[in-house]
């Protein structure tokens, strides 16, 4: 198995599936993974604002028995104050693994090909690969598989799609992207998809049609219109995915049982209305809760 985890598409679909069984393992009994890390540091680097990863990845390394430090911008200011690669030279001698959420894809990538201990990636512009693991382990829980699940996966072609495409490839899913014409995901995504689909079984479709990609689907799946960083299109954004906004009428058109996820946090009024995300079928805290455990897995397989 590789040392880092950067991108979901990295691993084989058989890694993928040990990730999130182990993780359900851990769920299903914390204790017996209380000293698996004992003594290990994980140094978490922040450029952006943060609830679920920092929560998440600080808690699961103190439960697994090792201790987390935090380093916010002002500490670190990444290729600013200090080169990336002297980062990751620094760090790798004092901790064990590290963990980044950052703007641009390259610092993931840099850290890691610079550091010799295991790095993680909490999030980028690029991809959202902890939360797809997450939602993968969400979607086992409540459908009792992953092959031939339909997720719909409305809104912008961002990072939590790209992770989303990358994850459902892997595991024989059937991945419908609804999005307007110009925020499709990142078409080297969308080839990767094509090319290994065949070996599991997914489907992977692109549409501009938000009811044709939700037509029976078992999951609903949205994001924020606009990410950090985009707040200067934020307006414009919002006129132009008015119409892929997740309320009842498009929830509608999804199988009876569907349920909807957010990977958080939600623009109430925008991407998903309240009678949406406060339903009996929104399942989104149960997929926040997830991203606990499945970085327990993540980091109990690369940090031991």
């Amino acid at each position: 198995m590789k040392k880092d985890f950067i991108d979901v598409s990295d691993f084989t679909a058989e890694e993928v599936r040990t990730f999130i069984q182990d993780a359900a393992r851990i769920k299903a009994d914390p204790g017996a993974f209380t000293r698996a890390l004992e003594g290990k540091a994980l140094a978490m680097i922040f450029e952006k604002p943060s609830l679920r990863t920092r929560v998440s990845f600080e808690v699961g390394i103190h439960q697994l028995g090792g201790f987390s430090l935090y380093l916010s911008p002002a500490d670190i200011n990444l290729g600013k104050r200090e080169s990336v690669p002297d980062v990751a030279r620094n760090l790798e001698r004092m901790v064990q693994g590290i963990m980044v959420r950052t703007f641009s894809h390259k610092i993931a990538l840099d850290l890691a090909a610079h550091a010799r201990i295991p790095v993680i990636n909490g999030l980028t512009d690029f991809s959202h690969p902890c939360q797809a693991m997450a939602d993968f382990m969400t979607i086992l829980e409540i459908k009792k598989k992953w092959q031939g699940v339909k997720l719909a996966y409305v809104g912008d072609g961002n990072n939590v799609a790209h992770s989303l495409i990358h994850a459902g490839t892997l595991l024989g899913a059937h991945v419908a992207v609804g999005t307007p014409a110009g925020y499709e995901p990142d078409a080297g995504v969308m080839r990767w998809a094509a090319e290994h689909a065949g070996a599991t079984g997914a489907r992977i479709e692109l549409t501009h049609d938000p009811a044709e990609a939700v037509r029976d689907a078992d999951v609903v799946y949205t994001d924020v219109w606009a990410s950090m960083g985009q707040e200067a299109e934020a307006a414009a954004r919002r006129q132009i995915f008015r119409p892929y906004q997740v309320n009842e009428a498009l929830f509608a058109c999804a199988r009876p049982d569907a349920v909807f996820m957010h990977c958080l946090p939600a623009h109430r009024g925008e991407e998903v209305t309240d009678g949406v995300i406060d339903s009996p079928r929104s399942v989104v805290f149960q997929q926040a809760e997830n991203r606990l455990h499945v970085q327990k897995s993540i980091m109990w397989h690369l940090m031991r």
